[in-house]
């Protein structure tokens, strides 16, 4: 544990966020072009911004600003200071391009090293690391992270399932690190195969990169045989180790010594009290290379201020609750995909669903397919009738819409190494 940082008073942690946010301010204006403008069209100068409580006085950063600033231009730092380049996996327009200093690097490995350690991992663990490798951040994050702790790492990369498992089995992997919906595939694979997860030395899972539920959790621990732990992360601020539970359980703690987070409306902007939902935003506060300001994540979440039973005095964050760029509106109702995977895990449903929405005149319509267990397959049409008209009568009461609902064979939903793809939206938006 790094008592100093993690266990440290609220007053000496605002002292430190303090200092690092004046001085991230000042290398921003001084090196960033579009922050000296910004700042200068506000009427502001760094040193104007002394204290941690003069942050609201700074502009937003969004997604849009990197990728029309593509893709160096929001850099502090010239080419030859940069260790390394990590780019996200956009769909639409330029990807959102990230420069790391090998001190941004070092920052990134401790923060991970941290997490490690507080779910108990020591370098006498062995890490198997299935995410991907690349431009993408899992992967190399988790694999710097765990070599800062001394761990042995194996660097899996994602895919290749029947290599994952054996590898699991003879390697004698203590922890393993992929998204949620992959970990899920492993333990369903395993399953199918007759090996019992008992049989292996693994003891927990670090999941991020997609959304997950509660319930996802508790199928995961009793699919597996371990403690699944969640994990948060973004390409733009560093990369998996922002955030991350521990043994606890309870919410994540943010790395807030280098990355000072908010909570806000998302319609005014304004700073909503702890405890409330909102729109989770970060500052960079100990990064050199790409010192963003007040970055809006879309991410919906609270915040939670008080120790932790683990001992540690780091604010957490609690697992989002979707996206404000994701959300769905449908009929004028805001939905997001982990209610409806929260409610198809609460009526005993597989987590593997697709959600269908369409627009048949002037009304939305949404559909959700879901595999049925083997068990279920069996089952005549009358009863998969009834099973269709309970999750649907489930889903109207959380979703307050109706939906139709599906009930398709196992495995006829595509598996996915990497994120899950949840939602198909075919309306003209």
């Amino acid at each position: 544990m790094d008592q100093e940082i993690e266990c440290a008073s609220r007053e000496d942690m605002r002292k430190l966020q303090s200092e690092r946010l004046a001085k991230m301010v000042k290398n921003a204006y001084e090196h960033v072009p579009f922050y000296r403008e910004k700042l200068d069209s506000m009427g502001i100068k760094p040193e104007d911004i002394q204290s941690i409580d003069d942050i609201t006085k700074l502009p937003f950063t969004l997604k849009t600003d990197l990728r029309d600033h593509y893709p160096f231009g929001l850099f502090a730092v010239g080419k030859e200071d940069l260790a390394r380049i990590h780019a996200s996996s956009g769909t639409t327009g330029h990807p959102t391009v990230v420069g790391y200093t090998q001190h941004d690097l070092d920052v990134w490995a401790h923060c991970i090293a941290r997490g490690l350690t507080s779910i108990g991992m020591t370098k006498a663990d062995t890490v198997q690391i299935a995410y991907g490798y690349g431009l993408f951040t899992g992967g190399l994050g988790f694999h710097d992270g765990a070599g800062a702790l001394g761990m042995t790492v194996i660097p899996a990369s994602s895919g290749n399932t029947n290599r994952q498992i054996a590898m699991l089995q003879d390697y004698g992997t203590d922890l393993l690190c992929c998204t949620p919906s992959y970990a899920m595939y492993i333990g369903e694979t395993m399953k199918e195969k007759g090996i019992d997860p008992k049989s292996l030395p693994l003891r927990a899972t670090f999941c991020g990169a997609e959304p997950w539920t509660e319930e996802m959790r508790k199928e995961m621990e009793a699919l597996l045989d371990v403690r699944a732990y969640d994990v948060y992360g973004l390409s733009e601020i560093a990369g998996p180790g922002v955030a991350m539970e521990c043994y606890a359980q309870a919410g994540m703690h943010i790395a807030e010594d280098y990355f000072y987070p908010e909570v806000i409306d998302p319609d005014t902007g304004e700073p909503v009290e702890d405890g409330q939902y909102g729109e989770l935003v970060f500052t960079c506060i100990g990064k050199e290379a790409l010192p963003l300001i007040r970055y809006r994540t879309r991410d919906i979440c609270k915040l939670e201020r008080s120790k932790c039973a683990c001992g540690r005095t780091t604010v957490r964050m609690m697992k989002p609750q979707g996206r404000t760029d994701d959300m769905l509106i449908i009929r004028g109702i805001n939905v997001f995909p982990s209610q409806i995977e929260s409610v198809l895990l609460s009526l005993g449903m597989e987590p593997n669903y697709q959600m269908i929405v369409d627009r048949k005149g002037n009304l939305d319509t949404l559909e959700v397919q879901i595999e049925m267990a083997e068990e279920m397959f069996s089952d005549t049409m009358k009863n998969l009738a009834a099973a269709e008209k309970r999750i649907a009568e489930a889903l109207k009461s959380t979703l307050n819409i109706v939906a139709k609902v599906r009930l398709l064979e196992p495995k006829s939903l595509p598996r996915s190494e990497g994120k899950a793809k949840r939602v198909i939206d075919n309306r003209k938006l």
